[in-house]
């Protein structure tokens, strides 16, 4: 009898819970159409009464504008020329001056300048605020407008002033825009002792397959031990993250897993079609400039016992934005979840720290030296004037010593 009772009760309470479900799912509704009504409002007084005549788009624009402002810094509305921008963007070629940016705080922050782009050989540095562009306050602006501000015709200058932390001060910089080609893997080298080192500046939709063919070359070339170099790396997309990742991991290892609102938690792993290189020891370079796409293949590679984090702290953005295309050819850019490492901690706000800490960067005068001399012999960088290249190295030569002992 108290079996049947217990059972009954349950089954009333799972009904209750339902009906309760139910009921706050109708009236989020209620709350909803009660809001629009609002600014179904709003939009009539601002037709009737503003002192100029405005165009029904520009109005629904700027509530759309306004509207993915007030979920996160990541979130945004884009109009069908912003659209088709992002696509651009995404084959790897555009005219723009090369940084990632975004809302931090409120401010207009640089989350990296790309290597080799206007942004990079003017100085620009992982961290800036950008608090003016040619003059003007960034203040309030929306990341739509910092963009269309900064990008123009290549060859044309712009002049962003920026707050850079250390040493705090505010610095103009004059940057020409230039055609933006990005190659996701660059300087595959072998550097000494079969120890080889190559960066992923990005990650798009071919760089797992151009790692594999820069990876193949290397192995030629005899490689025995590998430094993967992801500083000022602003991340890229989600699945490519997760095919570079799995290209250095046992079949079946957790990358990253990611929960939603709508959706079940989503775990990706390791695909036994392409980790080749799952037995290599690895050291990954890390800065603040590090984000998104690169903290989750150096948090995947650590947690997984595949690689050793050299650097700095990165910069925490632990977000995935997914693009819904809308009717009239514009587009909603919406943070839809977030990411999590393979032992289910958060980097989101909260970056990755590296298992040793190196510092100290090369000083401008010695990148400045570093690059002419790449123009000029058009060689490698000389990665001696590299501090934390070097420290890698003398790191990786103690783990093959360690290999060797056992």
């Amino acid at each position: 009898m108290r079996k049947r009772f217990f059972g009954f009760a349950v089954i009333l309470g799972i009904a209750a819970i339902s009906y309760q479900a139910g009921m706050s799912f109708a009236k989020q509704k209620d709350d909803l159409y009660k809001e629009l009504e609002i600014f179904s409002e709003s939009l009539a007084v601002v037709e009737e009464k503003y002192v100029e005549d405005k165009k029904a788009q520009d109005l629904i624009y700027g509530a759309m504008e306004g509207l993915m402002a007030s979920l996160d810094s990541y979130s945004q509305f884009l109009t069908p020329e912003d659209y088709a921008n992002l696509l651009v963007e995404t084959e790897g070629k555009f005219g723009g001056l090369g940084i990632e940016i975004t809302m931090r705080d409120g401010l207009l922050t640089v989350v990296s300048p790309i290597e080799d782009t206007p942004a990079w050989k003017a100085g620009v540095k992982a961290g800036d605020i950008i608090v003016k562009i040619e003059g003007e306050l960034t203040r309030g602006i929306t990341l739509n407008e910092a963009v269309k501000k900064m990008r123009g015709k290549p060859g044309t200058d712009v002049t962003i002033t920026v707050l850079r932390e250390k040493p705090r001060k505010i610095e103009d910089i004059k940057i020409t825009r230039g055609i933006i080609k990005i190659e996701d893997i660059k300087r595959a080298v072998i550097l000494k002792d079969d120890i080889a080192y190559l960066r992923i500046s990005e990650f798009r939709e071919t760089t797992a397959k151009d790692l594999s063919k820069a990876l193949t070359r290397l192995n030629k070339a005899g490689m025995k031990a590998l430094i993967v170099d992801v500083r000022n790396n602003p991340g890229g997309l989600l699945s490519s993250a997760v095919d570079v990742s799995s290209i250095f991991l046992p079949s079946g290892k957790v990358i990253v897993s990611t929960k939603s609102r709508s959706e079940d938690e989503k775990i990706y792993s390791a695909d036994s079609k392409n980790n080749k290189h799952t037995q290599i020891p690895i050291v990954v370079l890390i800065n603040k400039g590090s984000a998104s796409g690169s903290e989750i293949l150096a948090a995947a590679l650590r947690e997984n016992d595949r690689a050793i984090l050299l650097g700095e702290k990165t910069f925490g953005k632990g977000s995935v934005q997914t693009i819904i295309p809308l009717s009239d050819g514009s587009a909603l850019r919406v943070t839809t979840s977030k990411y999590y490492t393979p032992a289910g901690k958060s980097i989101h706000e909260k970056g990755i720290d590296p298992d040793i800490e190196v510092t100290k960067e090369v000083s401008d005068e010695e990148k400045e030296d570093v690059f002419k001399e790449l123009e000029a012999k058009k060689e490698e960088f000389d990665y001696k004037k590299d501090y934390q290249i070097v420290r890698a190295l003398d790191l990786i030569k103690g783990i093959q010593v360690l290999k060797a002992a056992k």
